[in-house]
């Protein structure tokens, strides 16, 4: 598809699978697809195939088995893994079972499973493998309620015996055991099932104070996924990949339960550190991913392009120029003439397919991009590849996307109007976003107190996001309500517009601007490691390990550099101008980090207050 032809992806209105709970859509689209594919995952280097079939009879034989260890209507069991197909099995089967289905993030410390696990209630916990298991053993003892522990993987405890611990496979045949002796029973468990019953848990990051178990009905889900579709249709024809946390509202709904109502096929990576090879090799036609990942993939392009030929990059610079052509006139709603779709042909053939075949994205008819602000120039480079980068915003609590860019209208730097399946408005005190709808969570476990502050008497929920809104309907995040800074001078300034032209440079990764009280702004920063390093290999920069190419003054220079080229985009009194780099390169089990990969700002405040302090010396 080209990029001029982005109005034929038309929402789809009517209902694709029957079903009020997402049990029952399972179970109907699992009859109605029965021989088609719907999951693959990669293992030693083959993709292996799960049909509709196959995977019903799996999540059949788990939630009899389930049964068969007393799990009762209502109970919890928590998730403790990667994102991998028997997640998606385990999650299916406990909600066929009539329960509650929670995700617990696999970067989660011992003592964060305790939390999570002791504040739901969970009866059964099942986890990937020895790793995982070690985290629940070390606090199983502070968990009366616990029953059961499941192991996905057990090759690394083929000696380890336990009364309490069992695995998959031998949950699997209790299940077919339970099913020979009580050949109706999960069939009325499924039947059970109501839509106003609690589904899934899930547990916001906690940046303020414990985590906050989000809790949404059957119906809620339903609602949602069926809403989605509204937004732009897919169908079995579509490929998606399946890499972000499943326990994130992201890929639970927009991934797992919306290729279960669609039937889009679900391709899982290897590991996370594969994403770029798989998402080559798996072209999907739909591809959603945060921020990081959609930086990430310039930033590999970028460093490609300047390692080329001066024929390829000439090519790439022409090309690329021809494609931002045709994008300014689709954004501005303006027909793209046959002179101009002639050169984009050209340029595709060039150098903008070769572009599009080293992400990954070849094959799409659109991208999505959601839970955190990407920078506008970043969703200019893709529209000028020529695909479609469809920006949505929502919140846990709101089941996902609350508002979306038409892919025949994107505004790049606006988050788009309401979806078509809730209301949206801005507080006319405070600009606050403000979201109304069926999709809007049932409120949270344990902590009546906490829903009454987020839901007003008017079932508005209060998302904290600040914004605008355009004649268009259109909205725009301007920072969180916490986040803003202003200055001592007075100056009201929205931190995320700087962080995000900075993590448009290949060679940052994240950023926190500082300066609320302050006299000026600064800013602590986080390299790209691959980047920075081929960078000072290729200039003969001594370094020995992370830490020492922070500390080296070429690469100080190189940063400052990419600083000076955003603080030419904004006022004097909005530039940086000082910063630190980060010394200690961080990953999801780093605290500093959200499990999507964005610096948690007032922890980054507090944890390096003495840095900060010192960028404030006269």
């Amino acid at each position: 598809m080209n990029l001029w032809d982005v109005h034929k992806l038309q929402p789809r209105l009517d209902i694709v699978v029957p079903g009020e709970t997402m049990t029952a859509v399972f179970w109907n689209a699992a009859a109605r697809r029965a021989d088609s594919v719907f999951m693959r995952q990669k293992q030693l280097g083959l993709w292996q195939e799960w049909t509709w079939a196959r995977t019903a009879a799996a999540v059949r034989e788990i939630g009899d088995g389930l049964l068969a260890l007393g799990f009762r209507p209502g109970d919890t069991a928590s998730i403790l893994a990667n994102t991998v197909i028997e997640w998606v099995l385990v999650d299916l089967a406990v909600l066929s079972a009539g329960g509650v289905s929670n995700g617990i993030y696999p970067t989660d410390a011992a003592a964060q499973v305790e939390y999570l696990c002791a504040d739901s209630g969970t009866s059964i916990v099942f986890v990937e493998d020895d790793e995982q298991l070690d985290k629940v053993l070390a606090v199983r003892e502070l968990l009366p309620r616990l029953a059961k522990i499941v192991v996905f993987d057990t090759e690394g405890l083929r000696d380890f015996r336990d009364p309490q611990v069992l695995s998959l496979a031998q949950l699997r045949e209790l299940g077919r055991a339970r099913a020979r002796a009580h050949p109706h029973e999960f069939d009325e468990r499924i039947a059970g099932c109501r839509p106003e019953d609690l589904a899934i848990l899930v547990y916001t990051s906690g940046t303020t104070g414990k985590p906050k178990g989000a809790m949404h009905s059957h119906a809620g889900l339903v609602f949602t996924v069926r809403g989605y579709n509204a937004i732009v249709a897919q169908d079995e024809h579509d490929e998606r990949m399946c890499f972000l946390p499943l326990c994130h509202i992201a890929e639970r709904l927009g991934g797992e339960y919306f290729s279960v109502y669609t039937g889009s096929v679900l391709n899982f990576v290897e590991n996370p550190e594969t994403v770029p090879e798989n998402v080559r090799e798996i072209a999907p036609t739909v591809f959603t991913a945060v921020p990081r990942i959609w930086e990430k993939f310039y930033s590999s392009v970028a460093i490609s392009i300047r390692e080329s030929s001066r024929l390829q990059r000439a090519a790439y610079a022409w090309g690329l120029s021809v494609g931002r052509r045709i994008a300014d006139r689709v954004l501005a709603g303006e027909p793209v003439d046959a002179v101009l779709k002639l050169q984009f042909w050209l340029a595709r053939k060039l150098a903008l397919d070769n572009v599009r075949k080293l992400i990954g994205i070849d094959r799409a008819r659109f991208c999505v991009t959601g839970a955190a602000p990407i920078s506008p120039d970043l969703v200019r480079w893709y529209l000028a590849l020529g695909v479609p980068m469809v920006e949505v915003w929502g919140m846990t609590e709101s089941c996902g996307a609350a508002t979306y860019t038409p892919a025949a209208r994107i505004k790049p730097g606006m988050i788009g109007p309401a979806c078509p399946y809730n209301e949206v408005r801005l507080d006319p005190a405070t600009s606050e976003l403000l979201i109304r709808g069926r999709n809007v969570f049932m409120g949270y476990l344990n902590q009546p107190e906490k829903t009454v502050e987020t839901i007003d008497a008017d079932g508005w929920l209060h998302t904290g996001d600040v914004g605008t809104q355009d004649g268009d309907g259109y909205f725009r995040i301007t920072d969180r309500m916490k986040d803003i800074i202003i200055t001592a001078g007075g100056k009201n300034i929205t931190p995320s517009e700087l962080e995000n032209e900075l993590k448009f440079s290949p060679y940052i990764t994240d950023a926190v601007v500082i300066g609320d009280k302050r006299a000026y702004l600064t800013a602590i920063v986080m390299i790209d490691l691959e980047n920075v390093e081929k960078f000072a290999q290729d200039r003969d920069i001594p370094f020995s390990n992370y830490t020492s190419l922070t500390r080296a003054s070429a690469v100080r220079d190189l940063v400052w550099a990419e600083i000076e080229r955003v603080n030419g985009k904004f006022a004097r009194a909005e530039q940086i101008k000082k910063f630190c780099l980060l010394e200690t390169q961080l990953s999801a089990e780093d605290e500093e980090l959200t499990p999507t990969m964005k610096l948690k700002r007032k922890l980054v405040e507090k944890k390096y207050a003495d840095r900060i302090e010192a960028m404030y010396v006269a």
